[in-house]
């Protein structure tokens, strides 16, 4: 694997041009584009686009996820999300937060009235382990009990029901769906329903890729169909904190300390 300081100066080459940073800007506008239609939208030649395309996925910016014949491409934040970690400092944040604030709120009010679409969530992360290490960790009532905080209850089968049930004795089932997919130990898709939703609601899908390599894993976890974008910001928040226990379980034996969703967005 690369080193720490090998992948930051990979990151920085990749972000240093202006044409990589305008991909990144049209994925993060619509994320989940194949190579032609970002051709389309920045009139530019295959060949130029793939090899932009080439060093963002290799510094991580950039995630590919097969889907038949095509290579849909999403961006990946972690890396961005990895130097704000390292070079702002906590007591710059809230002023940064506010300033973000202020600008959100000014862009949002420019805008027009038309509808947008709610983007795609692709988070990826790496574990040193197996894939049916990471199989059973996603899919093993008992260990999503304690990375999670939730049991996720289901015999895993295609069609089959499953329930994301707290575990604090009163069986409230918080989230359920259906099992779409299940090819062990490399691809599970699910629906995720809020199951105490009154209001009625298309179901958002989730697909977990595990990708073994040598002695880790790339595990890639894309949730579609977003209702709006406040479930997006809460699967945002949600997702690398469950990721981020999960890896420390398996890696380590145990979980993080503290549960990671309870750090507030300003504390993340």
């Amino acid at each position: 694997m690369k080193s720490e300081a090998t992948q930051m100066d990979m990151v920085f080459k990749a972000l240093a041009d202006s044409t990589r940073r305008l991909l990144l800007d049209r994925l993060r506008e619509h994320n989940g584009q194949t190579l032609r239609e970002l051709c389309e939208r920045l009139d530019m030649a295959r060949q130029s686009a793939t090899q932009h395309l080439d060093i963002l996925e290799r510094a991580n910016l950039v995630t590919v996820v097969r889907r038949g014949r095509e290579r849909l491409h999403y961006l990946n934040p972690v890396p961005i999300h990895e130097i704000e970690q390292r070079w702002i400092a906590g007591f710059d944040r809230p002023r940064l937060n506010a300033i973000s604030a202020i600008k959100k709120q000014a862009e949002e009010y420019a805008m027009s009235d038309e509808p947008t679409s709610v983007p795609t969530y692709v988070y990826v992360t790496y574990i040193r382990a197996s894939a049916e290490q990471v199989w059973h960790a996603l899919t093993d009532a008992d260990l999503t009990a304690r990375y999670w905080g939730h049991a996720n209850v289901s015999d895993w089968q295609p069609g089959s029901t499953w329930e994301h049930r707290r575990v604090d004795g009163s069986g409230v089932v918080d989230v359920a769906g259906r099992v779409i997919e299940a090819e062990p130990p490399t691809r599970l898709v699910i629906t995720f329903e809020d199951a105490l939703d009154a209001e009625p609601r298309q179901p958002s899908v989730v697909t977990f890729l595990v990708e073994p390599h040598q002695d880790i894993v790339r595990l890639s976890v894309t949730h579609e169909n977003l209702a709006n974008e406040d479930m997006r910001d809460a699967v945002s928040h949600g997702w690398p904190a469950v990721l981020a226990n999960l890896k420390s379980l398996i890696e380590t034996g145990d979980v993080l300390p503290q549960a990671p969703w309870e750090m507030s967005p300003a504390q993340a």
